[in-house]
């Protein structure tokens, strides 16, 4: 992804917290001294409204409007009057009057009240959380990760776990609304697994709803998620794709799931690299592959632009299937498109076809596991809303 212009990394809900950042974290990011959360959210920019006016063409007057309000950074707009920072910018957007402004605190501070309340195994979750965030756009857009060191998943062999949190993030220019999603991170590569749960959106439009509440509903779905992840990666360790017997390489198998050519080598890359054999793979080892792509190499923003590729990557390790059949679509698609006259595939093709096919079948077994899981999972969110 794109560099952030400034990063903040926090370990700790406030100030009376003395968390310190887990050790593989710590040497990731290269921080001794972190902020507290509470620290970090208050130095974030800020907006307020002020009034926009348009200069009349024929008269050079500038007429004020109410159909617009101008949202401006307050500490900026002040260093703007100054003789000595005349330069400073300090709009962010120009919206309709329809739209309301959400401030980092707004957002924020009701999930310090939550995770100063909340437990894991008798200790504060405030105690336990730790993160980063980042900023773009002179402040305006901000995406962070909030984890919790202790709500974690261990994978036999490794000394690093897979710690859960949440991804979260808004910005002033009516782009981003404010979101947040269940997130991990894993120690053993730093890969980061993003939607986790289902993205849940507040936009900048009327009634803000209550924060605290929302909060509430979504580290429960994390906790049920952190159950879970353990059992999807084991049942996906079990099912391998023998590229030996497919049509495709491991390279094309991304390309074929919509990666463009850069994140598929880098993807193919790492999954090759990390299964007992290059040529028989199984689907966590694939899943990891895609998420480090990503993590490592995704040349665009956060956001929209990520969303889509985290979705497919997402889908190779909880659902196998529609992985499965998503490849075998593209790979007919392709055939019918490599085709002199665009009629029937030929022979070798339909050979081709039917490897895929086979393999699906011999997964179907294990699919069934995949979505009782699935179904479970989301018995339990709905329990955990209502």
């Amino acid at each position: 992804m794109k560099d952030p212009e400034s990063s903040t990394v926090f370990a700790g809900v406030d100030g009376r917290t003395d968390t310190e950042l887990p050790e593989w974290y710590r040497q990731k990011k290269r921080v001794n001294d972190p902020e507290s959360f509470a620290e970090a959210v208050r130095d974030l920019p800020q907006a307020v409204e002020t009034t926009v006016a348009y200069q009349n063409p024929y008269t050079d007057e500038w007429v004020e409007t109410e159909r617009f309000n101008a949202l401006v950074e307050p500490g900026r707009a002040r260093d703007q009057a100054t003789e000595s920072e005349p330069e400073t910018d300090p709009l962010f957007h120009v919206p309709t009057d329809s739209y309301s402004i959400i401030n980092p605190a707004d957002v924020y501070q009701p999930l310090e009240d939550v995770l100063r309340e909340e437990t894991i195994e008798d200790t504060s979750l405030g105690d336990v959380m730790f993160g980063e965030i980042r900023r773009y756009r002179g402040g305006g857009e901000v995406h962070m990760d909030v984890m919790f060191d202790g709500l974690e998943v261990r994978l036999p062999g490794r000394s690093d776990p897979i710690t859960m949190g949440v991804t979260s993030g808004y910005d002033f220019f009516g782009e981003h609304a404010v979101y947040v999603e269940g997130f991990a991170q894993d120690g053993y590569c730093s890969n980061s697994m993003r939607s986790l749960t289902d993205k849940e959106v507040i936009k900048h439009v009327g009634d803000i709803r209550n924060f605290r509440t929302w909060w509430e509903e979504l580290l429960a779905q994390v906790e049920l998620v952190a159950d879970d992840l353990f059992g999807f990666i084991r049942d996906a360790q079990d099912i391998d794709l023998d590229f030996s017997d497919l049509p495709f390489t491991v390279t094309e198998f991304y390309s074929l799931l919509g990666f463009p050519d850069y994140l598929a080598e880098r993807a193919a890359s790492d999954a090759e690299a990390n299964a007992a054999s290059p040529i028989e793979i199984d689907m966590w080892t694939l899943h990891s592959g895609a998420t480090y792509a990503l993590t490592h190499f995704f040349q665009g923003k956060e956001g929209a632009s990520l969303d889509g590729y985290v979705r497919t990557a997402n889908d190779i390790l909880f659902n196998p299937e529609g992985t499965i059949e998503r490849v075998e679509r593209a790979y007919e698609e392709q055939l019918e498109t490599d085709g002199d006259d665009g009629s029937q595939a030929s022979l070798a093709g339909e050979r081709a076809l039917a490897s895929i096919e086979r393999v699906n079948d011999d997964l179907q077994e294990k699919i069934d596991q995949f979505e009782e899981r699935e179904d479970a999972l989301r018995e339990r969110f709905q329990d955990a809303m209502s």
